[in-house]
């Protein structure tokens, strides 16, 4: 989340937040330990990771996710239903990337592109397919709304 838009207004606005002192020195504690410099560029990011779910939660605009999968290669026609899936959704599917961890073990990360309910079918279709030991949507925003 650190990337941050170079377009974004140059007129800055402040306004003020009032929490409690115990609430404050633990999101400091937090932001510190993320690297962020200040409480600004932190809150900053707080608010586009909420803006980025309600992207999502609309259904209606263009959004990006990553599903990374791991899996045993061996694991019988494996390989095969996963590049079907991922041809048979061509237009979604931007690229994807296939790393081998170890002599059995694969993770595969796929970029999809799409309205949100067709990226999460996608994913779903991916990480439910026999012999995926596990698998995660991660979801963002293909930037174009913030």
């Amino acid at each position: 989340m650190r990337n941050h838009d170079q377009r974004e207004d140059k007129e800055l606005e402040r306004f003020g937040v009032s929490m409690s002192g115990r609430l404050l020195r633990k999101f400091d504690r937090v932001i510190r330990s993320k690297g962020y410099r200040s409480r600004s560029e932190a809150i900053r990011d707080i608010i586009r990771d909420y803006l980025v779910g309600e992207e999502w939660a609309r259904d209606r605009s263009q959004v990006v996710g990553t599903v990374t999968i791991v899996y045993d290669h061996q694991t019988r026609e494996l390989g095969e239903a996963l590049t079907h899936l991922q041809h048979a959704h061509g237009g979604a599917v931007i690229c994807s990337t296939h790393v081998h961890l170890d002599r059995h073990n694969c993770l595969e990360v796929v970029v999809l592109k799409g309205r949100p309910a067709d990226v999460r079918a996608i994913a779903d279709r991916l990480v439910s397919t026999r012999g995926v030991k596990h698998g995660k949507l991660v979801c963002t925003t293909s930037g174009s709304r913030m």
